[in-house]
C-alpha cells in the first residue's frame, strides 16, 4: 500500500482577493435592496404642493407675530361636557366676545377628527360639546376675526 501524499491547504493571495470582493459584494447588494424597499416606501415627498406650504408657513409667522402682540393666553382644560377654554389678556383679563372654532385630533393619526364649536360660558371661558374616545387628543383652537390660535395636548381617562 502506497500512501498518497495530500497537501495541506493553503490559503493564497487569490483566496482572499475573491473573499474580500465576494464579503463587499453582497453588503453593496445587500444595501442596494434596502435603499430600493426604502424608497418605495416613502419616496421623501412630503407635500404635493411646498410653494404653496411655503406661502401658508410665512402667513403663520405674521399671525404668530400678530398673536405675540396681542399678548393672550390660553388654557384648555377637558369639562363635564366636552372642551373647556379660557383666554386672558397679557394683564390676565377675561376676553370677551370671541367665536372660537376647533378641532380634536389623535397624535398619531387624522383618524377621528372631532369639529369643535365654542359657545361662551362666561367672559373669557368657552366651552365646546365633545365627548372623545379615552386617551390622548390634541386641541386646536383659532379665532375668527382676530389673530388668535392655541394648541394643547388632553387626555381623558
Amino acid at each position: 500500500m502506497t500512501a498518497r501524499a495530500t497537501k495541506p491547504f493553503r490559503i493564497t493571495g487569490w483566496h482572499v482577493l475573491f473573499s474580500v470582493v465576494g464579503f463587499f459584494g453582497v453588503v453593496i447588494a445587500v444595501d442596494a435592496l434596502f435603499l430600493v424597499l426604502a424608497y418605495r416606501s416613502h419616496p421623501g415627498q412630503v407635500s404635493v404642493t411646498p410653494y404653496e406650504d411655503g406661502l401658508a408657513y410665512n402667513r403663520a409667522v405674521a399671525q404668530r407675530r400678530a398673536q405675540a402682540q396681542l399678548g393672550w393666553s390660553a388654557t384648555a382644560a377637558q369639562g363635564a361636557g366636552g372642551v373647556v377654554i379660557e383666554v386672558a389678556d397679557a394683564k390676565g383679563s377675561p376676553v370677551p366676545g370671541l367665536k372660537l372654532t376647533g378641532q380634536l385630533r389623535r397624535p398619531a393619526t387624522e383618524a377621528g377628527e372631532i369639529v369643535l364649536t365654542f359657545a361662551e360660558a362666561a367672559p373669557g371661558r368657552y366651552i365646546a360639546p365633545a365627548k372623545p374616545d379615552s386617551g390622548a387628543w390634541d386641541v386646536h383652537v383659532q379665532s375668527q376675526g382676530q389673530a388668535f390660535q392655541a394648541e394643547r395636548r388632553l387626555t381623558w381617562p
